[in-house]
Order: C-alpha cells, then sequence, then structure tokens
C-alpha cells in the first residue's frame, strides 16, 4: 500500500531542477563550459512539462473517483412480509 498518491508533476519538476544543478555543479568544476542562458529554457520547459503532467492526473483521478458526498446510501431494508 502506499504512503502517498504519485504526483508525476513533481516528479518531472524534480528532474528537471536536479538536471540544471548537475550542468551548474559540471560547469563549476570545470568539467565543461555553460553560458548562463542555456538553463532558463530547460527550467522552464520543465516547469511547463511538470504542470502538464500534474494537470494530466488530476483530470485522471478526478474522472476515476467519485464526487466528494456522493456516495450511495445502504439499501433500505424491508420489513419481514407477514405469513
Amino acid at each position: 500500500m502506499l504512503r502517498h498518491e504519485f504526483q508525476p508533476g513533481r516528479l518531472v519538476a524534480g528532474t528537471f531542477l536536479t538536471l540544471a544543478g548537475i550542468i551548474y555543479a559540471g560547469d563549476a568544476g570545470g568539467a565543461w563550459e555553460t553560458p548562463w542562458f542555456v538553463v532558463i529554457p530547460l527550467v522552464v520547459g520543465g516547469l511547463f512539462l511538470a504542470g502538464t503532467a500534474a494537470a494530466v492526473a488530476r483530470g485522471i483521478r478526478r474522472r476515476r473517483r467519485p464526487a466528494h458526498g456522493t456516495t450511495t446510501p445502504p439499501p433500505a431494508q424491508q420489513p419481514d412480509a407477514p405469513h
């Protein structure tokens, strides 16, 4: 059993922000040269994809889950018919 709901938007956002951090760390470590403007489209694109993934996941959850307060009442018990 899961402890919490899976949230793909957060996964996508975290992946892209981690990638941006790795790019800057590689630049700071001297492994490669990265212009400052390269990471901006990466972060903005990742946040856009994260928002899209979150919206799709929310739409799927709404469709699968019944609306709040619309539970079906238990069947009414009818009295026994006289014999």
